[in-house]
Parts: structure tokens; C-alpha cells; sequence
């Protein structure tokens, strides 16, 4: 274990570690770094702290426990040490490996762009894993926000959020313009003199460790699809690619448990008619197909008889048992979670698509207020669950703001962890508060006849409610 000066390591504790077989090893009294937060983040970490350990207790009458273990970030860091993200933080995290956040402040000016940026980069963190469900009497802007059920796997290390840009008028910015339009002829920059220039990188192992572990997760939790969100019609070189990539993964590591949408369209068509030739499927799955090339004709057919090659194991209706995969465009899903929210389970997407969507979907079931948020490296264990919103500071110290983000990502912590009966005692709580209109101000305020409470005492709630 590495020595620490100014995190103080619980005796009683023991680290998680990962196994040789790629699981984690949890003993009964974890180490679990935490950053309680600025703003609120002491507020909203008090009340959580006490549902956490509430909820343990009460699946596992004492036989375990966690050893709760504070690390420095954001503006305590800063008061106390000069620095808003000490190393040592980094290396709980890295050490201990699963640990939990609470909302943090981004410093102004240079450094550091985003504490929570940085402290995924460090450590890899390749999953921004966002669930999204309604809890039972919580406010919506939707008719049906009950048939909201999704879990948004974001890739969380490429994209524009890698920071790769160049402020508009700087050497930086003329060089690499000078580059993209004297050696690669680009011509599209529409004012070049004072364009700021960004740098989109996707790669495929990127993408490949991304899809990978949504449909570990699809697959281990029952779900029944997973929808590949991209811009690749306009992008197409990398969110295209992502597209692609996405597919790749599905057909070569889990064939025999996976179908594609244009699979079962092709397979349906058989089976409807088991006389129908390659051809004849191929008008039916394509609408435009007389008019294409003979090239893209026969490209088509191709396609047709790779899936019917398929026949043995996904034939004659048994692909209806597989993980569905499909893709969809990113605009077109903004508006189709709304108007079809039935129509999606797990996503998998890009950095800068998950993060509209997640805000998005957030706002289906009750605001960002209540919505956790996880960021994970499978392959090394590594995983960071947060608070998803702002540190909200004119609210601070008051025991006011709701709690709920923190809690539902405590709860996303211990379902990773292995402790499902914990995990499970906090959704009973928070359903049941919720459920009896036991609510914090920001619920309040939308719901007839609600009992408002604090936030400590909404935490109170959901113990009540366990």
C-alpha cells in the first residue's frame, strides 16, 4: 500500500483488488476513497454517507461494512494544499480502485480544465455509464415517464472532450490550419483567419473496449437491445467509423448471442416465405435497389446470404432470444426518446452525443437533480460514480438540495461492487420516499400535496423506507 501525508487510510479496512480472472475482489470491509464535494457536496455527501452505510447494514446485519476514506479535490484541496487535484487523490483512486464524488468546482483560468475530466483521464476511466429509470411519484415534463428504462454507455476519453483545440489567432491555430490547407488541400473552413480549430480523435479501440462492455452489461442484466448512436452520416470518418466498429464488435466476439436490426429484417423475410431467394430478399430489405449499381446489387445480395448463413442459430425465430444490435442517428434519438422511449434500452455513443442525451433523458425522470452517473474502466476495475449535477454553491451548507445523485451513484457503486442487496435496500428506500411525497424542495415545489423535507431528512426517508 503506498504512503499517504495527507489522506488518513481507515486500519480496519482492506483494499479491493482486481482477480485474476478480470472480477473484482471485494472483501467484507472495503476501503473506499471519497471526495465529498464543493458547494453542497457536504450536504448532499452527509445525507448519502448515512444511506450508504444504513443500506449495508441492513442486507448484511454487520458482517460488512465500508471503511470510508476521505481524498482532497476541488476547493478543500485547493484551501488546504495549494492544489486543486493532489496527487495523492489520484492515487487513492488508482490504489483502491472503486471510490465515489461528489460534485466538484472547475478552476478558472489556466491548468486544469475539469477536475472531472482530468481525474477520468488519469485513470482511464473509458465508461461514463448513465442509467436512467422513474421513480414513482417523482415530477416529469412527460406524459409517461415510467417507460423510461435506459442505460447510456458514453465513451469518456476521445472525442472533442479529449481537448485537442486551438484558440482562433494563435501560432498554434495558423500552423495547423496552414497544415490542413497547404499539405491535405482543405478547403471547408469558411474563415480561416479567425477560426478556433478542434481535433475529433476516434479510434477503434476506443470504440472497440466501449461496445465491448455495453454488451457484457446487456447481456448480464437481461437486456434486450442495444442502439449505436452516431452522427456517422455527416461524420463520417469518425463517428461513422464508431458505427462500424460497434457492428465489428458485435459480429466477431459475440455472434451466437447477437443479431443486427438488417439481420432480423433478412431472417424474418425467410421465414415468411422460405422459397424467397437472395435476390428477391435483397428488393425487400432495400427499398431503393433498382436503382443501385450492379456493384451495390451484388454488394446487397452478399449481405443477404451472410445472415442467412446464420440459419442454424438464429433461424426459424430464435433470433428473437438475441441482444438486438441497431443504430440510429443522433438527432433522430433526441427526438425518438421522447415520442418511443420503448424503443431503447442500452445505448452505446460517442463522448459529446452521451452527454446531450444523458442531460436529456435526466430530464424525463425528474431533472439531473436525482440522476447517478458511474465512470469505469472494466479492465482494470478502476471505477469513479458521481454526482452528475453542479456544486450549486449559493445553496451551500443550507441542508436543502436534493441528495438523490450522490445516492442513486452509491447505489450504482455497491451494485458493481457485488453488494445487490444493498444496492437493492437503497432503490426500496428511494421509491418509497418518493413514492409517499417525502421530498427536498426541487420536487416540492412541482407536487400536490408533498411533505418538503431537507435534504438530511430525505435521507432519513429512504432508510425509513428500506
Amino acid at each position: 500500500m503506498a504512503r499517504f501525508q495527507t489522506i488518513e487510510v481507515p486500519a480496519n479496512g482492506t483494499a479491493i483488488r482486481m482477480g485474476a480472472d478480470g472480477k473484482l475482489v471485494v472483501p467484507d470491509h472495503p476501503i473506499v476513497p471519497f471526495i465529498e464535494g464543493d458547494g453542497t457536496g457536504p450536504d448532499i455527501w452527509r445525507a448519502a454517507q448515512r444511506v450508504f452505510d444504513a443500506a449495508v447494514e441492513k442486507a448484511y446485519g454487520g458482517r460488512r461494512s465500508i471503511a470510508w476514506c476521505e481524498a482532497y479535490a476541488g476547493e478543500k484541496a485547493f484551501n488546504r494544499f495549494e492544489n486543486w487535484l493532489p496527487d495523492e487523490t489520484v492515487t487513492a483512486f488508482r490504489e483502491f480502485l472503486v471510490g465515489i464524488k461528489g460534485p466538484l468546482t472547475t478552476p478558472i483560468g489556466g491548468g486544469i480544465r475539469s477536475l472531472n475530466v482530468a481525474l477520468r483521464q488519469l485513470l482511464d476511466l473509458y465508461v461514463c455509464l448513465r442509467p436512467v429509470r422513474y421513480f414513482d411519484g417523482v415530477p416529469s415534463p412527460v406524459k409517461r415517464p415510467e417507460l423510461v428504462d435506459m442505460v447510456i454507455f458514453r465513451e469518456n476519453t476521445e472525442d472533442i472532450y479529449a481537448g485537442i483545440e486551438f484558440a482562433a489567432g494563435t501560432p498554434e491555430a495558423h500552423k495547423l490550419r496552414t497544415f490542413l490547407q497547404n499539405e491535405l488541400g482543405v478547403t471547408k473552413i469558411r474563415f480561416p483567419e479567425t477560426s478556433g480549430l478542434g481535433i475529433k480523435p476516434v479510434s477503434e479501440e476506443g470504440t472497440s473496449r466501449l461496445v465491448r462492455a455495453a454488451i457484457e452489461y446487456a447481456l448480464s442484466n437481461g437486456r434486450r437491445s442495444i442502439t449505436i448512436v452516431h452522427k456517422g452520416n455527416i461524420q463520417k470518418f469518425t463517428e461513422g467509423a464508431f458505427r462500424d466498429w460497434a457492428y465489428a464488435v458485435a459480429r466477431n466476439e459475440f455472434r451466437d448471442r447477437t443479431v443486427t436490426e438488417r439481420e432480423t429484417w433478412i431472417l424474418g423475410n425467410r421465414e415468411e416465405n422460405t422459397g424467397l431467394s437472395a435476390e428477391a430478399n435483397a428488393r425487400l430489405v432495400e427499398p431503393g435497389y433498382e436503382q443501385m449499381t450492379p456493384a451495390q446489387r451484388a454488394q446487397v445480395v452478399v449481405e443477404i446470404e451472410q445472415a442467412l448463413a446464420l440459419w442454424p442459430t438464429h433461424g426459424e425465430g430464435r433470433w428473437k432470444k438475441k441482444l438486438l444490435i441497431r443504430d440510429a442517428i443522433a438527432d433522430i434519438v433526441l427526438q425518438q426518446v421522447l415520442t418511443r422511449p420503448r424503443d431503447f434500452d442500452v445505448i452505446a455513443t460517442l463522448n459529446l452525443n452521451g452527454d446531450y442525451l444523458s442531460d436529456a433523458l435526466a430530464a424525463q425522470v425528474g431533472g439531473i437533480g436525482i440522476a447517478p452517473g458511474g465512470n469505469i474502466n472494466y479492465l482494470t476495475g478502476h471505477a469513479i460514480f458521481e454526482a452528475t449535477h453542479g456544486t450549486a454553491p449559493k445553496y451551500a451548507n443550507l441542508d436543502k438540495v436534493n441528495p438523490g445523485s450522490v445516492i442513486l451513484s452509491g447505489e450504482m457503486m455497491l451494485r458493481f461492487m457485488g453488494w445487490n442487496e444493498a444496492a437493492d435496500a437503497i432503490l426500496r428506500g428511494f421509491d418509497g420516499a418518493t413514492a409517499a411525497k417525502t421530498v427536498t424542495y426541487d420536487f416540492h415545489r412541482q407536487m400536490d400535496g408533498a411533505v418538503l423535507v431537507k435534504c438530511s431528512e430525505f435521507g432519513d426517508a429512504i432508510i425509513r423506507h428500506m
